[in-house]
């Protein structure tokens, strides 16, 4: 078998990068194929199909390089569409990759020039919603097969899937995965190209990632607005009583969440590892984010600061309704107030019991008897990895070698993947390589998100280094999805 040339590989990313993944995620940033919880009427809108057809047409026009491989968009009723690419290898086993083409909403404060659906090209920085997350994704799979292809190197099966609901966390995902269920085969290796890296200089390789419960806390105690120098301090403000219900959840001087069902021992090497990701990053952990001049992080210990945003759960109210902006505000003692509420709850917790005990939380004994609800949307889990196989490690060591020219870092990620808890529950026994490009300022749902593009091309040269490496060591036997997996996509 050929052995894979680093500078020919280089070379062959660079190239389709610099001449169609760069010029088409100009296209595609253009498209606000938001989520469908950012917008219920997606469908109608057409931006998602637009979407999915700009990537099909560019894969499609790969295909004939990869004899045998086919490519399908898959469609259920009342569901966001699904893109399955099956290209044949060698050996029993499938490579699984993931990435999603959906995208958050706007978000304000973008800079002058810039904006969600405007694509700025300056230095080595693609600005706009989505061509990191994960607009970047089929191209960086598709590209690193097309790289073993043309070096006559050869690869296990890969099966490329790209969704379209992650962003909502991932509600049409399980129904296509039971129908994909029998067809997969053996799948003994995942990449996922949506996660993040500490930083542009080395690959990072995401262990863990934390679950979500999000949901919607209204407050009511009045039918309608009354003047405020007539119902204050009669009449209890609603937002004071949402701020009474949020000191349940957590600590409004530490920030530290208070129920038990939310957390979790953080283990031993997760701990070590963020000792290591921390002498790597240094100030970088939290020099990343755009702080308000005189503002401080909330520890002085970097470590603490990893574990606090991988392995402890922490509460963000992400949105408020029920206020006018301050210019149209009167004095009025406003009806109610909505706040919407998202936890990020640590691997290994279980999302419908953390879930249940927020709710019950919330919503018991009200103070002063106001109308209280708490709205839950599905929650996802979080994800742990399982112990990485002494060849994946030294593939990911040399990876980083040859393409960044520097060892490799592992850490947890703070944000959440629904679809690696589904796999990690249906392939208890794959392998997982998470990594993405979504790096120090880069403000992935935030306004002027960026895609690192010297970063793509590094990753996709990774993809095909590990896939390389999966398919020189494969057995002949693997795990194959069974009727029980299908149940496990179900849950």
């Amino acid at each position: 078998m050929p052995q894979l040339s680093q500078p020919r590989l280089k070379q062959f990313v660079d190239r389709i990068w610099r001449d169609e993944v760069v010029p088409s995620l100009v296209d595609y940033i253009r498209i606000p194929n938001k989520s469908p919880a950012f917008d219920a009427d997606w469908a109608k809108h057409g931006h998602m199909e637009k979407a999915v057809e700009q990537l099909t047409n560019w894969a499609r026009g790969k295909l004939s390089a990869l004899p045998g491989a086919t490519l399908e968009v898959l469609r259920l009723e009342g569901r966001t569409p699904l893109i399955v690419i099956d290209v044949p290898g060698t050996g029993s086993e499938t490579v699984l990759l993931y990435g999603h083409l959906d995208k958050q909403p706007e978000m304000t404060g973008w800079a002058a020039g810039k904006g969600p659906w405007v694509p700025v090209l300056e230095g080595d920085k693609l600005y706009g919603r989505g061509g990191a997350d994960d607009g970047y994704a089929i191209f960086g799979a598709l590209t690193a097969l097309l790289a073993l292809r043309a070096q006559g190197v050869d690869h296990a099966r890969a099966v490329i899937v790209i969704e379209a609901s992650e962003e909502s966390g991932s509600p049409d995902l399980p129904a296509y995965m039971e129908k994909l269920a029998g067809k997969l085969g053996e799948v003994a290796l995942v990449v996922c190209l949506d996660s993040g890296c500490g930083d542009y200089d080395r690959l990072w390789l995401t262990t863990s990632l934390r679950g979500l419960v999000g949901g919607t806390l209204r407050v009511d105690v009045l039918e309608e607005g009354v003047h405020s120098g007539d119902a204050s301090g009669v009449v209890p403000s609603s937002f004071r009583i949402l701020r009474q219900l949020l000191n349940r959840l957590d600590d409004p001087e530490t920030g530290k969440v208070l129920l038990p069902d939310l957390g979790v021992e953080i283990p031993p090497h997760r701990k070590a590892e963020a000792k290591i990701a921390a002498k790597a990053l240094g100030d970088a952990v939290y020099s990343k984010f755009p702080f308000v001049k005189g503002m401080r992080p909330a520890a002085d210990d970097l470590v603490e600061l990893i574990l606090n945003r991988t392995w402890r759960p922490a509460l963000s109210v992400v949105g408020l309704e029920g206020a006018p902006p301050p210019a149209n505000a009167g004095n009025v003692l406003r009806p109610f107030t909505t706040a919407k509420l998202s936890m990020r709850i640590p691997p290994r917790v279980d999302p419908h019991k953390a879930a249940a005990a927020m709710k019950k939380i919330l919503e018991k004994d009200p103070p002063y008897g106001a109308r209280v609800s708490f709205e839950l949307e599905e929650p996802g889990a979080g994800w742990d990895a399982p112990e990485t196989q002494a060849w994946l490690l030294a593939a990911l060591a040399d990876a980083s070698k040859e393409s960044w020219g520097q060892p490799m870092a592992m850490m947890g990620e703070g944000g959440t993947i629904p679809f690696m808890g589904m796999l990690g529950r249906v392939f208890p026994k794959a392998q997982f390589v998470i990594t993405g490009v979504l790096g120090p300022h880069s403000n992935a749902h935030g306004p002027n998100e960026f895609l690192h593009i010297p970063t793509g091309k590094r990753v996709t040269e990774t993809v095909a280094r590990v896939v390389a490496a999966h398919a020189a060591q494969q057995p002949k036997t693997g795990f194959s999805l069974s009727g029980l997996a299908k149940k496990a996509f179900r849950r």
